[in-house]
């Protein structure tokens, strides 16, 4: 597994993530395929969120049974579970919808259902540092009651789920068969609507989260 340059990946994911997908242009010209060969981002990441997880759950004073069954959730939960779905979702719609009518000259391409789980685990990160990390540190601040903290509880998740789909869209608009890209983007749009409803009726989502596991 090549560490140093997964660790370049999740440093750029967050700072430069258009250089990121350059090299997944590189990768397919070298490798003959979108998907990574390497497992060492997945599992790297799997363990930061043990960590980020016990970390909480050491703040809280989590059972270490209960401890436990929370890592187990958010692992195969909220990042597995979900990222399978997810990344069939976006495989389905792009490979249905997405690509461009097919030139009898040229070899029909599709996305592989692996690189389309990549684009998702690639889009996780920066949202995982936001609100399992950075949110972390806040958490003193952003649980307490209040229009302040419902205002930047909020305002960090429309960063954090904006970035998502940002970098949900640059991975397959680095794909050349597929049109209408933009696509991706539309949820941002949503997001922007609903949060200043969210902020109006005082909804805390920090709160919300921590008190469902940890209420």
């Amino acid at each position: 597994m090549d560490i140093e340059y997964t660790f370049w990946q999740m440093v750029h994911l967050c700072t430069s993530p258009k250089v990121v997908y350059q090299h997944t242009k590189y990768h397919k010209q070298t490798k003959n395929q979108w998907a990574r060969d390497d497992p060492a981002f997945v599992v790297i990441l799997i363990l930061f969120l043990v960590f980020a997880t016990s970390a909480y759950c050491a703040a809280f004073g989590e059972s270490a049974s209960h401890a436990a069954l929370t890592i187990t959730s958010v692992v195969f939960f909220h990042f597995l579970f979900a990222g399978i779905v997810l990344s069939t979702l976006c495989w389905f719609l792009t490979n249905s919808y997405l690509r461009e009518e097919p030139n009898s000259h040229v070899v029909e391409q599709r996305v592989e259902w692996l690189y389309a789980f990549d684009v998702h685990c690639n889009s996780f990160f920066p949202a995982f540092v936001i609100l399992y990390v950075l949110q972390y540190f806040l958490s003193p601040l952003l649980v307490a009651h209040g229009f302040f903290p419902a205002l930047l509880s909020n305002l960090l998740f429309v960063v954090a789920i904006s970035y998502y789909h940002y970098l949900n869209f640059l991975g397959y608009d680095v794909l050349p068969f597929l049109d209408r890209t933009t696509f991706f983007l539309y949820p941002i749009g949503l997001v922007i609507i609903l949060s200043p409803l969210m902020i109006l009726i005082g909804f805390n989502p920090t709160r919300y989260f921590l008190s469902l596991y940890f209420g």
